[in-house]
């Protein structure tokens, strides 16, 4: 055939799709300026996803827990999920720092979510995890926002610290069960409280085990601290341990070591400064009824020091065992 053809080109058309997207948001505390700022951040990433023509937001996650502490991040763990069961292309966060302050746990999640296929778009840092040498910078600046958080973290304990040591500190008036705050914000005796209080100790030195001590004040009707049927043998044992019940104060009797170690730790024995304050407050109970009973709780403790270090011992006071 020798005519020539007449040919069109047609290009080809890009399919772009929609991309599913998740919006994460974290702020650590419930202050009205942490609210205030993830509903700032909500407000932000809602209308920049909005503007974009082939994103359609699937779902908002919103934690207010600390950055560090991924494992009771609930929201957090939910988009994971999420991610894993397909709903998710993209994870839009405001920055580096919001989406987690530990490097080791961020890195992690950023690495699953990549093998996954999900991008990871940090809207201040202006840094898409798709891009080869994202995971580079995103750990640089983790590191920088965690160093930061710890510098952070030890001057609120530096200041904590010196209120304490001249006195005007807060955790000096913070109430437990048995007390209340007087006008001046000064703790007073909650009468009905404590008299529930005296009798504890008096069942303890009387005998009694934690879990006896439980089952008297449920078959008595009376409530627990917050406002429960049931009694939290936890919740017993602390209040016999309680030096505040005595009128004195005890400050930093639990501390953390920090990343990565995060859990608090009992100060005993003592690890860190702890600042004491005889006869703070009124008390409910004198001082030799809470010896007595810290006597009578080594007394009858289900463990004992050897040379080996420490063992069992049997004791008929056990929570295992009938009162």
């Amino acid at each position: 055939m020798s005519e020539t053809r007449t040919v069109t080109k047609i290009p080809a058309k890009q399919y772009f799709g929609y991309r599913k997207v998740g919006i994460y948001c974290r702020v650590s505390t419930k202050s009205q300026e942490q609210m205030d700022s993830l509903a700032a951040q909500v407000s932000l990433l809602t209308r920049l996803a909005a503007a974009r023509v082939n994103w359609m937001l699937v779902d908002v996650y919103l934690d207010i827990r600390s950055g560090s502490d991924v494992a009771s991040r609930v929201e957090f763990h939910r988009m994971m999920d999420d991610c894993r069961a397909k709903k998710l292309n993209i994870v839009f966060t405001k920055s580096i720092s919001r989406f987690g302050r530990n490097t080791g746990d961020t890195l992690k999640a950023l690495n699953e979510l990549s093998n996954l296929g999900v991008e990871v778009i940090f809207q201040l840092e202006d840094i898409n995890t798709k891009n080869p040498d994202s995971q580079l910078m995103v750990s640089l600046l983790e590191g920088i926002a965690q160093q930061e958080n710890e510098e952070r973290r030890n001057n609120i304990l530096w200041g904590m610290t010196r209120r304490a040591e001249n006195g005007t500190s807060t955790l000096y008036n913070r109430i437990c069960y048995g007390y209340a705050h007087d006008d001046g914000g000064d703790l007073r005796i909650n009468e009905a409280e404590a008299a529930i209080v005296r009798s504890i100790f008096d069942l303890y030195l009387h005998g009694k085990s934690v879990l006896g001590i439980q089952r008297e004040l449920e078959a008595r009707g009376i409530k627990s601290p917050t406002g429960k049927e049931r009694w939290c043998r936890r919740s017993i044992e602390k209040m016999l341990s309680n030096e505040k019940y005595s009128g004195d104060v005890i400050i930093f009797k639990t501390y953390s070591m920090g990343f990565p170690d995060t859990k608090r730790k009992v100060n005993e024995p003592a690890q860190r400064t702890k600042i004491q304050s005889i006869g703070n407050h009124p008390a409910i109970i004198s001082k030799e009824t809470f010896l007595a009973v810290q006597a009578e709780k080594e007394r009858r403790s289900n463990i004992e020091k050897v040379e080996e270090g420490v063992r069992r011992k049997a004791t008929k006071y056990s929570s295992r065992k009938r009162t």
